[in-house]
């Protein structure tokens, strides 16, 4: 027996909506859309026949038909837009990172069960060909006993994309790890477990009057299974992207998942084992002047469908979302700032 899924909608009518929206229409019927701008949810929903609305309580009151709300907010208003969501009676996709405080991810998880509504968190650098060849490997115990870890994330983000823009504010980005690198702090904690302890130094050494947080970092971290981990972390590369990478090192393997976005096997040396060649993936999502992370959007919604229509098992739990919120809150709190 299957559940028909239909009727969608979108809160926040930004460049990650048009994601939502395209994946969106080839699975059912894009609704209404949502934004404060009135022209920005216009635009969006000229180009796909739905109503727009200029306030998320005015959508929720007219649309009553609405199975899954996409919140596709600044990071700030997640939380809230869920919950008004799940409390109407939607499920909910909600961009990354879930919120940006852990307080706020358990009341969204309270709320989803109260409502006995699903609540999924867009993760979407899990189903880069690398890296789900590399959780394979962990999950069947080919690498061994992870002893040890190293992140790099070594992205630009100049002054022009923070310009007249939420980006940028404490109150709704939150900070460098929630809005850039939330996707490769959910790896660790995916692939490696989670942390125990994290020191380290953060500073805004290049955006100093842009953005009202770090622009880079520089941690080391204890796992709960007793591996060592260290991170480094930018927006400061000259230019352009440069690096997000991943180096395992085990027992049995040591590997390396690199390129820009996390989206090449660098390296490999495994005992009596090889990964093959892996299949190319999708590109990364451009954003006119900047790049961001491989744009999985097609597997995140094929999965949210699979879940709700056919019983399947739901790729990232709301859980999960959380742990990466916790784990950026343990580094905030612990880091020095320099």
């Amino acid at each position: 027996m299957t559940n028909k899924i239909q009727n969608f909608a979108i809160v926040g009518c930004g460049r990650i909506a048009e994601r939502h929206a395209i994946q969106i229409t080839e699975r059912g019927v894009l609704t209404a859309v949502c934004d404060i701008v009135p022209q920005k949810a216009d635009s969006l929903a000229k180009l796909y026949g739905a109503t727009a609305y200029y306030d998320l309580d005015t959508l929720l009151a007219n649309e009553k038909d609405i199975d899954i709300m996409a919140i596709c907010t600044p990071n700030g208003l997640h939380a809230m837009h869920s919950i008004q969501s799940l409390r109407a009676g939607c499920h909910v996709i909600c961009e990354k990172p879930m919120a940006i405080s852990v307080q706020d991810c358990e009341k969204m998880i309270s709320e989803s069960e109260k409502a006995n509504r699903r609540l999924f968190i867009v993760k979407q650098n899990r189903y880069n060909p690398p890296v789900t060849a590399v959780k394979k490997l962990l999950d069947e115990g080919r690498l061994g006993k992870i002893t040890s870890v190293q992140l790099n994330c070594f992205w630009n983000r100049d002054a022009g994309y923070y310009k007249d823009s939420w980006k940028g504010t404490r109150q709704l980005d939150g900070g460098t790890l929630y809005t850039q690198f939330s996707h490769f702090i959910d790896l660790l904690y995916w692939m490696v477990g989670d942390v125990e302890t994290v020191q380290g130094m953060l500073g805004n050494l290049q955006h100093r009057g842009v953005i009202e947080f770090e622009d880079t970092g520089v941690l080391s971290m204890h796992f709960k299974n007793g591996a060592i981990g260290s991170m480094h972390y930018t927006v400061n590369s000259f230019q352009k992207n440069m690096e997000g990478s991943l180096t395992l090192f085990g027992e049995k393997g040591t590997i390396k998942i690199g390129g820009e976005y996390l989206n090449k096997l660098e390296y490999q040396q495994i005992n009596d084992h090889v990964i093959e060649e892996l299949a190319a993936g999708n590109s990364a999502n451009q954003y006119g002047t900047y790049t961001g992370s491989m744009s999985n959007h097609d597997k995140v919604y094929d999965n949210v469908m699979a879940v709700l229509e056919h019983n399947a098992q739901q790729t990232t739990s709301a859980f999960e979302g959380l742990k990466t919120v916790e784990i950026i809150q343990k580094i905030y709190s612990s880091g020095t700032w320099i």
